[in-house]
């Protein structure tokens, strides 16, 4: 396939090459500061915290992570929290000090926060205090050593129409637990690390830094810690607002979850190195968003397309009320043939669909603006090298074959947290260059489109989320009355896109004595509520092969008979 197909259409005044990068997040956060001090950064339902301010809490924190809790550079701190203030000042407090981000899934159990933290090794973590129950375990047996606990309301308010949670407005609970008590890990309360004003030591980041471990579930179950750095962030980063053309006047709504690469990327790292303003909600809710949007005149915003049919069908939702969105953006999934069209004939919009995953910091591929294709990848696009290949043996493809997408690109991750397994399973050499195999398969049309076919590896795609079937199976197998399991995709809502499906063979004895919804409430209480199954059916077999080995591409081949929703992948 030649790469020079798409460059016919590229966007105008969109360089082919950026220069890499030469800051680190957290200066870049200093230039955005001293450019605009007091214009507004964040913007939480009433409330605002101005760059100035930002800076200056994340100063606090960060010398009180030095000080006080021993974080030193390279560290890893874990973050655990649903949208807020207080994660972008914990996020960039992190980055100030060197040390590295690893965020958590709100939905996180406590056994998935067990794993992250042994696997990354942090001792500390920065956590809402209505998730803290997750993280209890681990604070009372020594894995964590200490903990940063905060109430979204201290730095929330509210604003006319808007209905804020009670969630996010409930008062600050009285946990904090000082160094020694019961032999236990101290819990410390955010306003009383802020009061220290302790000072931090001189910035020594460098731009090739570790920053972040985004763990992504893998195919054989445990998560695995995907590895970027300043620099690799950054680059997704630049090369989105070059191909998108966004500047310093963007407001950004911030909806998407910020521990998840599209809303890290997009909803916060992206408006902060530009000197815009992020325009935050804790969770979605649709009324909410639209007042939003209307009341700071939002201009850009990124969502799965779940997100986008769900908003959309708000019957308040009229063209004049939302005439400042002048970029809507996403990936996660196709974006279905009905709602593009009633977006574009209704509104106006484009929705601007692009691809990339969190091992490429979110944006890779993206619909050039003033010729997009639907149901579409896009292109590669600034300094990315995209092919096709025979997984098998690794053969490039020619235009219009069915292979797997593999990339090479500045912001591809630089591998896993000590795992040099996946690291040699993720990676492929070509003319000399490290591709990272996707793992999705696709063909790229005469134009150098590309478009999903299909996916190499077992994978549902919940709204964005990865979700291995390997995972929920084996936890699966645990529940006493289920004696085979296989997990697919089902796409049962509609526009919503994919769902976990679990196909069980019961136990003899318990058969007729198990209900789905029963299998249901137990996974649900056993893993994140995304993973959970959302769809369970009871079979008297499994289809096998000769060797026993259960036929799941079978399963999931007769669930998308009945299936016309498109699939995508993260970005």
């Amino acid at each position: 396939m030649s790469v020079a197909l798409h460059k016919r259409f590229w966007p105008d005044d969109v360089p082919h090459v950026l220069p890499a990068p030469a800051h680190t997040l957290w200066q870049r956060l200093l230039i955005s500061a001293q450019r605009s001090p007091s214009k507004p950064a964040l913007v939480f339902y009433g409330s605002k915290l101005s760059y100035q301010e930002l800076v200056r809490q994340a100063e606090a924190l960060a010398g009180y992570l030095q000080h006080e809790m021993g974080v030193t550079h390279g560290d890893r701190v874990l973050l655990l929290s649903q949208n807020c203030p207080q994660f972008v000042v914990a996020y960039y407090a992190v980055q100030r000090i060197g040390a590295v981000a690893v965020t958590l899934n709100a939905m996180s159990t406590t056994d998935d926060a067990s794993h992250m933290a042994t696997d990354s090794g942090a001792r500390v973590v920065l956590a809402a205090q209505e998730l803290l129950p997750a993280l209890q375990p681990l604070l009372d047996q020594g894995l964590l050593q200490g903990a940063v606990v905060f109430a979204y309301a201290d730095m929330a308010s509210s604003l006319p129409g808007i209905s804020v949670p009670e969630w996010v407005m409930a008062p600050r609970l009285e946990l904090a637990r000082p160094a020694g008590a019961d032999g236990a890990a101290p819990i410390v309360e955010w306003g009383q690390a802020m009061a220290a004003a302790c000072i931090p030591a001189p910035d020594t980041g460098q731009v090739n830094d570790l920053c972040l471990l985004a763990y992504t579930s893998g195919t054989t179950g445990r998560a695995k810690g995907c590895m970027h750095t300043h620099a690799t962030l950054q680059a997704s980063v630049n090369a989105s607002c070059a191909w998108r053309r966004l500047d310093e006047n963007a407001v950004v709504m911030a909806v998407a979850p910020l521990f998840h690469l599209l809303g890290m990327q997009n909803g916060m790292n992206l408006p902060l190195m530009l000197g815009g303003t992020a325009v935050m909600m804790a969770r979605w809710d649709r009324v909410a968003a639209w007042h939003l949007i209307r009341h700071y005149r939002v201009t850009v915003w990124a969502a799965p397309p779940t997100m986008v049919v769900d908003f959309f069908s708000n019957p308040d939702v009229t063209p004049q009320s939302i005439a400042s969105l002048s970029l809507l953006s996403g990936g996660g999934a196709a974006m279905p043939e009905a709602v593009a069209s009633r977006l574009a004939n209704d509104y106006g919009i484009i929705f601007n669909e692009g691809y990339g995953m969190t091992e490429t910091a979110s944006f890779l591929h993206c619909n050039p603006l003033n010729r997009p294709k639907r149901q579409c990848l896009g292109c590669p696009t600034t300094g990315v090298d995209s092919r096709i290949i025979d997984p098998d043996t690794g053969r490039e493809l020619a235009q219009g074959e069915v292979g797997e997408i593999v990339t090479h690109a500045p912001q591809v991750t630089i591998g896993y947290w000590n795992n040099p397994q996946a690291d040699q399973e993720a990676f492929i050499q070509i003319d000399g260059k490290r591709f990272l195999r996707t793992g999705d398969l696709a063909h790229v049309d005469a134009d150098g489109y590309f478009f999903m076919r299909d996916r190499l590896k077992r994978m549902v795609n919940v709204s964005g989320y990865k979700v291995w079937p390997a995972e929920i199976e084996n936890l699966l197998y645990e529940h006493p009355a289920v004696q085979e399991a296989c997990v697919i995709a089902a796409c049962t809502l509609g526009d919503k896109g994919e769902q976990v499906k679990a196909v069980i063979v019961l136990r003899p004895a318990s058969q007729g004595q198990v209900d789905a919804q029963q299998i249901i409430d137990w996974a649900r209480g056993r893993m994140a509520v995304y993973k959970a199954p959302r769809v369970v059916e009871f079979v008297e077999q499994l289809p096998k092969s000769n060797t026993g080995k259960i036929l799941w591409r079978k399963l999931q081949e007769i669930e998308r008979s009945t299936d016309s929703v498109p699939t995508g992948a993260q970005i």
